[in-house]
C-alpha cells in the first residue's frame, strides 16, 4: 500500500479455563466442543490446513500440542517491552502449530525467546513470577470493551473492523476506504503519512 500500516498484536485467549496439560488433541476437542464427528473436525482441519499451505504455511495439526496460553501471551507482552514483540510472536506461532511444540511450557518458553534475542534468564525469572499478567489482562478486558468473542479480529484506526481471516485484497480495500473515510493522504515520494495532526515519516 502507498501508506504505512502499523500493526500490533494484542493478547487474546480462546480459552482461558484450559489446562496447560490436555490429554485431548484438536479433533476430539474440536468434536466436544461443537458437537460434531471426529471425521467433521478432521475435515474442518483440513480445509484450514489446504488454506495455509497455499499461503506458505505449514501447519501440523496431527501432532499439535494444545495448551494454556496465558504464558506465551505474557512472554510475548515482555518481548514487546525490548522492540521483538512480532519476532516473538512468530516463534511462538511457528512452533506451535508447524514445529509441535509445548508452548505451555516454561522450557519451550524459554528455549523460544532466547532464539529471538531475548535473554534467558531474564525470561525465566519473568515466567517464573506474575509479570506481565496485568497486561495481558489489560488486553482482554479491552477486548470485552469493544465485544470482540472470536479471533482474528483487526481493529483499526480504533473504531474500524475486520473480521475472520480475510483475503488480502479485502484487507488492502478496507484500508484504503479507511484512509478515505478519515481523511488520510500519502506524500508519494517521501512515504509521510499525513492527517489533521500533522505527519508521520515511517522509520525505514
Amino acid at each position: 500500500m502507498d501508506h504505512a500500516v502499523k500493526v500490533t498484536y494484542r493478547c487474546f485467549e480462546l480459552d482461558p479455563t484450559s489446562e496447560r496439560d490436555i490429554k485431548q488433541n484438536m479433533y476430539e476437542m474440536l468434536a466436544a466442543k461443537y458437537r460434531m464427528s471426529l471425521e467433521q473436525a478432521k475435515a474442518n482441519c483440513q480445509n484450514m490446513v489446504q488454506m495455509a499451505r497455499e499461503v506458505g504455511l505449514d501447519f501440523q495439526l496431527d501432532q499439535l500440542i494444545l495448551t494454556n496460553t496465558f504464558d506465551a501471551h505474557r512472554l510475548t507482552m515482555f518481548a514487546k517491552d525490548k522492540g521483538l514483540m512480532h519476532e516473538m510472536t512468530d516463534r511462538i506461532l511457528r512452533a506451535y502449530y508447524t514445529e509441535s511444540k509445548h508452548i505451555g511450557d516454561h522450557a519451550t518458553l524459554t528455549d523460544l525467546a532466547e532464539e529471538v534475542g531475548l535473554q534467558r534468564e531474564e525470561v525465566a525469572e519473568m515466567l517464573a513470577s506474575n509479570e506481565m499478567s496485568d497486561k495481558v489482562r489489560g488486553d482482554e478486558q479491552k477486548a470485552k470493551e469493544y465485544g470482540i468473542q472470536s479471533i482474528p479480529f483487526f481493529l483499526v484506526n480504533g473504531k474500524y473492523s475486520i473480521t475472520g481471516a480475510q483475503p488480502t485484497e479485502v484487507f488492502v480495500q478496507t484500508l484504503q476506504q479507511i484512509i478515505e473515510q478519515d481523511g488520510l493522504h500519502a506524500d508519494e515520494n517521501s512515504g509521510t503519512v499525513c492527517d489533521d495532526n500533522g505527519c508521520d515519516t515511517p522509520e525505514k
